[in-house]
């Protein structure tokens, strides 16, 4: 998959032992709304996460959107966008450095909404989904980026909103 860029915080020491971590996102366009995860702080969140032993992508991929969402992706509509690499000491352990690869992906959803399945930090944090505007999304998150993950899905929505819509195999927002 093609790198889209790396965000390295440099607040690690190339000694610690190594611990990576690969993970699925979704872009889910409809009707020039994107659907997204917003926390109780009203942060947006992308739909995706954790990449399960044995299980493809593409299965990675229904399955988070289905669990934190309850949105059902439609498999034949999956396109990638491309990967985002982090580096940086881990959040949990701070004696090791942790490298998260994003794989970011185009898809379509059916017009059916399922109960979700979410972590319990998820709903501790209030999350929900909710359809909003690529430009909305990012002024809202500006104020509220504190967290890694979150300044990684700020810096792919910009990316995103840079980009023309032919660089977006077909998709419109």
């Amino acid at each position: 998959m093609k790198l889209l860029f790396s965000v390295d915080s440099k607040n690690y020491t190339d000694d610690l032992p190594t611990i990576e971590r690969y993970a699925v996102r979704a872009v889910i366009c409809k009707d020039g709304l994107l659907a997204m995860q917003r926390g109780r702080n009203g942060e947006y969140k992308i739909p995706g996460g954790g990449i399960e032993k044995d299980e493809s992508n593409e299965e990675a991929l229904g399955r988070e959107v289905l669990e934190e969402t309850g949105l059902h992706v439609i498999r034949g509509s999956i396109k990638e966008i491309g990967e985002v690499l982090e580096i940086r000491k881990d959040s949990f352990d701070k004696g090791q450095k942790f490298i998260q690869h994003s794989y970011y992906y185009f898809c379509d959803v059916e017009n059916i909404v399922s109960e979700t399945a979410m972590t319990e930090r998820e709903m501790a944090q209030g999350f929900r989904l909710e359809w909003e505007t690529l430009e909305n999304i990012i002024a809202g998150n500006e104020k509220i980026v504190k967290a890694d993950w979150q300044k990684r899905d700020q810096l792919f929505l910009k990316w995103l909103n840079g980009r023309s819509s032919s660089e977006w195999n077909g998709h419109t927002i």
